[in-house]
C-alpha cells in the first residue's frame, strides 16, 4: 500500500526511526536492565520487536495489558506497575500463562492480591510524584504483611515521573538522585532483588535502579524531544489538508486523534495555532493545496496511541505493515 492510499487521520510509525530507537536503547540498557513500558504504545507487535532486542520483562499499566501480553507469548516477566483491587482483573492476571507481579502500596491491595491468586508483588513507593506509592518508611511493614499472606516480595518500585520532563539535565539528575535515595532506603527495609524505576527521561542518569521502566523512547513525542535525547521521532499522525484560507490551513486530525495533555502538537514546516475536535489549524511555511498530506508530531505518545485502533509502519511512501493497537482500553 502507498502512504497516500491511507484514510486520514492515520497513525504512522517511521520504520527507520523505530529501528534506530530500539537499537540505541538496547545498547544503553541491554537485556534485563530495561523493562519496557508497554503503556507507551499498547501494541504487542511492537513489544515483540523489543523482546527480540533482548528485553523479555515488560512493564504494564493495566490488567488488560498484562493479559494481552501473556496471550501474545510475551509473559516471561510481566509487572503491573499499578494498583488494582478488582477481583476479576486480579484473577485474570493470576490465571495468565507466564510470570505476573503486581504493585502494592497498602494493606487493601496486598489482601486483594493474595485473595485472588497473585503470587508475587513489588512494594510501590512514593518517591516524589503525587500518585500511587506508600511512604518509604512504610515499605518494610507492607513487605512483612505481604509475606505473612503468602506473597513473594520481589523488591520495590518507584517512579520519579515528576522529573521526566525537567529540561536542565543537571537539575533532572539531582532530582532523580534524591528520589532514588528514598527508594533505596525503602528497599533496605523490604529486601528482594528488584529496584525498579525510571523512564525515558532518566534512562541514562539513574544508576541506582537495576531496571528502568522506559517506554516513550521507542516512538517519542514533542515533550521528550525537548530533552535532546538520542532517539528519533518515529510517531506521526497523518492528516489531509481539507481547507485553506489566506494565512492558515486546516487538516483533519484534531483532539480526537492526538494526545493533547502536553499541549499542542508540532508540524514539520508549519506552526500549529490550535486543535479542535476533528481539525488542526496551522500556518504553513510553504505552499500547500487542499488535498495535500501533512505529518503531525504528537505532544504525548501514550494517549495518542490509545486513540487509534491501528498503526501503519512506513518507509518513505510505502506502508510496510499495519499493526493493531491491541492493548487499548481497561
Amino acid at each position: 500500500m502507498n502512504l497516500h492510499d491511507l484514510q486520514t487521520p492515520a497513525l504512522l510509525i517511521d520504520a527507520g526511526a523505530l529501528e534506530h530507537n530500539l537499537k540505541t536503547m538496547s545498547a544503553a540498557l541491554p537485556g534485563p536492565k530495561l523493562r519496557p513500558h508497554v503503556k507507551a504504545h499498547k501494541c504487542t507487535e511492537l513489544a515483540k520487536r523489543q523482546a527480540a532486542r533482548g528485553h523479555r520483562g515488560f512493564t504494564c499499566a493495566t490488567p488488560l495489558e498484562v493479559v494481552g501480553m501473556a496471550k501474545a507469548g510475551l509473559g516471561d516477566d510481566l509487572l503491573l506497575a499499578n494498583e488494582s483491587l478488582d477481583p476479576r482483573r486480579l484473577e485474570a492476571m493470576a490465571e495468565c500463562e507466564g510470570r505476573v507481579t503486581v504493585a502494592v502500596d497498602s494493606e487493601a491491595t496486598i489482601e486483594a492480591a493474595a485473595r485472588c491468586g497473585i503470587h508475587e508483588v513489588l512494594v510501590d513507593v512514593n518517591v516524589g510524584l503525587p500518585r500511587c506509592g506508600c511512604p518509604p518508611t512504610d515499605a518494610g511493614r507492607l513487605a512483612e504483611s505481604a509475606r505473612r499472606q503468602g506473597l513473594r516480595v520481589r523488591g520495590v518500585m518507584g517512579y520519579e515521573g515528576h522529573l521526566m520532563a525537567v529540561a536542565d539535565r543537571e537539575t533532572r539528575q539531582a532530582g532523580v538522585e534524591a528520589s532514588m535515595k528514598q527508594l533505596l532506603e525503602a528497599h533496605a527495609l523490604t529486601g528482594g532483588d528488584i529496584v525498579s524505576a525510571g523512564g525515558t527521561g532518566s534512562y541514562d542518569i539513574n544508576p541506582w535502579a537495576n531496571e528502568i521502566q522506559a517506554g516513550s523512547y521507542a516512538l517519542m513525542d514533542t515533550e521528550y524531544q525537548k530533552l535532546g535525547l538520542p532517539f528519533e521521532q518515529a510517531l506521526f499522525v497523518y492528516a489531509t489538508v481539507i481547507s485553506k484560507c489566506p494565512g492558515f490551513a486546516v487538516g483533519d486530525s484534531g483532539l480526537k486523534a492526538l494526545g493533547m495533555d502536553h499541549g499542542n502538537p508540532d508540524m514539520l514546516g508549519a506552526t500549529v495555532l490550535f486543535c479542535s475536535d476533528e481539525h488542526i489549524t496551522f500556518v504553513p511555511e510553504g505552499d500547500l493545496a487542499v488535498g495535500d498530506r501533512v505529518r503531525v508530531v504528537p505532544g504525548h505518545v501514550d494517549p495518542t496511541m490509545a486513540k487509534h485502533e491501528r498503526v501503519h509502519v512506513v518507509e518513505g511512501e510505502t506502508v510496510l505493515e499495519t499493526w493493531p493497537v491491541d492493548l487499548r482500553g481497561w
